[in-house]
């Protein structure tokens, strides 16, 4: 997965936080399996889970190339 960071979006801001306490469990399935629980995902998931999502690979992202440029010396774009 490529993850493009975009400098033109419009400033988001937090306006509050919720803790949520998350187990991420090691599944063995087959594919069939996997495909059923795939499809109930996605007839459950709502836009706040996508967008959920696509913050925190964001974030995760920006803090990975910080981290690349600090371990390379390379300055920031």
């Amino acid at each position: 997965m490529t993850f493009l960071m975009h400098k033109d979006l419009p400033i988001i801001k937090i306006v509050s936080e919720e803790e949520e306490m998350h187990v991420k469990l090691g599944l063995e399935m087959d594919d069939s399996t996997h495909a059923m629980l795939v499809e109930w995902g996605k007839e459950e998931a709502t836009d706040e889970d996508y967008i959920n999502i696509a913050i925190s690979n964001g974030l995760k992202a920006a803090i990975d190339e910080k981290t690349d440029q600090e371990n390379t010396g390379e300055k920031p774009d």
